[in-house]
C-alpha cells in the first residue's frame, strides 16, 4: 500500500507496532472526540494508511522507568494480549521499552526496540536541571500529585547503573535514532539546553547527545531538535525552507524491521 505522507509504498509488517511517549508526554489530547493533537504527530495514521497497525501507549508521564514500564506492560495485556510487538519509544519512553523486556519478563512478547532520542546513557541536562531546579520542581509536582522519578532516572549517574541492571536480552533487535539540532533546525527555545549539553557532550538535539542516544545494531541520525523527532514542526527550519514531514524517516523504521525478516 502507499500513504500519500510517505510518498511511496512501504511494506506491511506481521506484528504491529506500539509507540511509546517520553518524559510528561501523552497518547493524545482530546475534547470529546475532537482529538487536538497527537503525541507522535500525524505518525500513526501516516504507518497505518500503508497497511499497518499501529498503537500509541499512554504511560505515567513524570514516573520513573520502572514505574512506566509496569504500565507499558498493563497495555500491552490488555489491548495485545497475544501478539508480539515491535516497540517504538521517544525520549524516556526508549528506556521503558529496554526495561520492559529485560526486568518485566516479556521478552517473549517483543521483537524489536526501535529507541527515538533517548537518553541511553543519561542527559547532562538531568544532570543540571536536578541541581538547580529540584528545589521547585519537586514540590510543584508533589502538590499536583505526580512523581518525580523520572527526572532522576534521566541522571548521567542514574542511566549508568540502568545499563548495568537492564541488559540487552537475546533474540530481541535493538535499533536507535539521535538527533542533532544544528543550524538552521536549532531555534532560540533550545539555546540553553542545548549549550548545556553540547559543552558536556557534544553534538545533540537540545536534549539529548548523539552519543547518548546511540544503542543496538543500527544508529540512525536525524536533523531537528528533540521534537521535532516525533513530528511537531520546526518554526525555524519551516521559515528557513528546510522542515519536512517526518513520514519518511518513520517509514524508514518500517523498512529496516522488514528486511531483518519481520
Amino acid at each position: 500500500m502507499q500513504s500519500a505522507e510517505c510518498g511511496v509504498a512501504l511494506p506491511r509488517l506481521t506484528a504491529p507496532i506500539v509507540l511509546v511517549h517520553g518524559l510528561c508526554g501523552f497518547r493524545e489530547l482530546a475534547v470529546g472526540r475532537a482529538v487536538l493533537s497527537e503525541y507522535f504527530r500525524g505518525i500513526p495514521g501516516q504507518l497505518a494508511a500503508t497497511g499497518n497497525r499501529v498503537y500509541a501507549a499512554e504511560v505515567s508521564p513524570t514516573g520513573g522507568v520502572a514505574e512506566r514500564a509496569a504500565d507499558l506492560r498493563e497495555y500491552l495485556l490488555r489491548e495485545l494480549p497475544n501478539e508480539p510487538v515491535h516497540l517504538v519509544g521517544h525520549s524516556l519512553g526508549g528506556l521503558d521499552a529496554r526495561y520492559l523486556v529485560s526486568r518485566l519478563g516479556m521478552e517473549s512478547r517483543v521483537l524489536s526496540v526501535t529507541t527515538v532520542a533517548t537518553p541511553h546513557r543519561g542527559t547532562p541536562f538531568a544532570d543540571w536541571g536536578w541541581r538547580n531546579l529540584r528545589r521547585w520542581v519537586v514540590p510543584a509536582l508533589d502538590w499536583v500529585g505526580l512523581s518525580h522519578q523520572a527526572f532522576i532516572d534521566l541522571r548521567t549517574d542514574s542511566c549508568a547503573r540502568f545499563n548495568e541492571e537492564t541488559p540487552d536480552v537475546p533474540g530481541v533487535r535493538y535499533y536507535s535514532v539521535a538527533g542533532v539540532s544544528e543550524k538552521p533546525w536549532r531555534g532560540p527555545e533550545w539555546s540553553l539546553t542545548w549549550g548545556i549539553v553540547n559543552r558536556a557532550e557534544g553534538p545533540n538535539d537540545g536534549v539529548v547527545s548523539v552519543k547518548s542516544a546511540a544503542w543496538g545494531e543500527h544508529e540512525d541520525v536525524w536533523p531537528g531538535d528533540h521534537l521535532n523527532l516525533i513530528n511537531w514542526p520546526n518554526r525555524v527550519a519551516r521559515r528557513r525552507g528546510e522542515w519536512a514531514q517526518r513520514a519518511p524517516d518513520y517509514g524508514r523504521i518500517v523498512r529496516r524491521l522488514a528486511a531483518a525478516g519481520f
